[in-house]
């Protein structure tokens, strides 16, 4: 029972450690310099948003309906 109360006491505390306010550099430092030929130097917002590169979308549904799986070779049972 104390342990729960402790885990869960623990988990609370640690919820209660994120910031919900802007993003800013850190007292006495500078956003990182613009990116080579941008016109201007980005936010931290701006930094924080994935490229389509860094996270790309899925194109394709792999499966859209249950089938039958063809047999597999490799699938042997164990030694």
């Amino acid at each position: 029972m104390m342990r729960t109360v402790l885990l869960l006491g623990m988990g609370l505390a640690l919820a209660a450690c994120g910031s919900r306010t802007q993003l800013t550099p850190v007292e006495g430092a500078s956003l990182p310099v613009a990116p080579y030929g941008a016109p201007d130097q980005p936010t931290a917002e701006e930094l924080l948003e994935l490229s389509t590169l860094a996270a790309p979308e899925r194109s394709v549904e792999l499966r859209r309906r249950s089938e039958e799986r063809e047999d597999d070779p490799f699938d042997l049972p164990p030694e």
